[in-house]
């Protein structure tokens, strides 16, 4: 009997690259009872339809993808345009259910997991607090997708707390960044690079950053982002019921030369429950059904479906992190009350007054 063929969208090229290829290693290199094929998405929302759609044409069961602010809903998209399930992660399910869902909010064959921009908001100010109650702090936005979902999710949680937020907004990719100048804590979502020059003029005290600043690829080229806190919800000290977290992460740096970086995790969970479900069900539809109502163990801890804050959507935790110098960037866990599941690795460390 021939296995089930799991299909797997992720970037081979374009500026996602760094981040299709954690998932491309757990599709490949690691045993699995499917049969997988892997599509590019060209970090395009259009090469991400495209790619979609030829799985679905390819007779896939279900589609597994990650990341990309347009190119995972264009994914999620498709599959639900052709009647295929998709398992997706490492969007906050805010703007995947905006993206995907609309104001219908007709699941039926999209399934995610991650966290909320809620979520974020609550371990950073977490972390501000460190620096005492009633912050003033310094909003480092763009005005696109994710500036956008900020403003909406992130900054009533953070206001909500007693802190007050200055918007800084600026233009991605060499446009003009605002001064820092009397700006002690900044959060932020910006690339590695605007970060570095816009925190390089005038250092903060503490510098909160989700986005690119999760992955070690960033930190490594631009020394001032050293001290740089972010939120962490895979590391190697995370075991799960298929095997050691640590053993993952070894397997991933020696088959890729690069150090692990926390989608290693996600992706594994994302195929373990594509492989969940296409076991369940010989059918699409079946599959969708069994996705629906999923309450499952995973490299990340619980995923549960059936409990989500929408249907369609199953909640992970996070931790506060911070990236601290050593031979290679290290992201230390300095905060773990909203996922003590994570052990603590170290303090969180905070620069100088001006």
């Amino acid at each position: 009997m021939p296995r089930p063929l799991i299909g797997v969208v992720r970037a081979a090229t374009g500026r996602l690259a760094p981040l299709g290829v954690p998932l491309d290693f757990v599709a490949r290199a690691l045993p699995w009872p499917v049969d997988v094929l892997v599509r590019d998405s060209a970090s395009t929302p259009e090469g991400a339809r495209a790619a979609a759609l030829s799985l679905a044409d390819a007779g896939v069961r279900v589609v597994v993808t990650l990341g990309g602010t347009e190119t995972l809903p264009a994914v999620a998209r498709a599959c639900t345009e052709r009647e295929v399930p998709c398992v997706s992660t490492t969007l906050p399910w805010q703007v995947f259910a905006d993206e995907v869902f609309g104001d219908a909010h007709r699941p039926g064959w999209a399934f995610h997991f991650s966290w909320g921009l809620d979520d974020i908001a609550a371990v950073f100010a977490d972390l501000w607090e460190r620096l005492g109650p009633a912050l003033t702090v310094g909003c480092l936005w763009n005005d696109g997708t994710q500036g956008r979902a900020l403003r909406r999710w992130f900054r009533p949680v953070a206001e909500a707390r007693g802190h007050r937020l200055v918007d800084l907004s600026y233009r991605e990719h060499g446009g003009e960044l605002p001064d820092l100048a009397g700006v002690g804590v900044v959060t932020s979502a910006a690339t590695a690079g605007d970060l570095a020059t816009a925190i390089g003029r005038v250092r903060p005290r503490l510098v909160t950053c989700s986005r690119w600043l999760t992955y070690p690829f960033g930190v490594a080229r631009h020394a001032l982002l050293d001290r740089v806190a972010t939120i962490v919800y895979w590391t190697p000290d995370l075991d799960h019921r298929g095997g050691s977290g640590r053993d993952l992460a070894t397997a991933y740096e020696t088959a890729t030369g690069s150090p692990w970086l926390q989608p290693v995790g996600v992706a594994h969970a994302a195929l373990e429950v594509a492989c969940h479900a296409v076991a369940a069900s010989a059918t699409r539809a079946g599959t969708a059904e069994v996705l629906a109502g999923a309450r499952l163990e995973t490299a990340v801890g619980s995923l549960d479906w059936a409990g989500g804050p929408v249907p369609g959507v199953a909640r992970i935790p996070l931790a506060g992190g911070q990236w601290q110098a050593g031979p290679r960037p290290e992201l230390v866990v300095v905060d773990n009350r909203r996922a003590p599941v994570v052990p603590v690795g170290g303090e969180l460390l905070l620069s100088p007054p001006a």
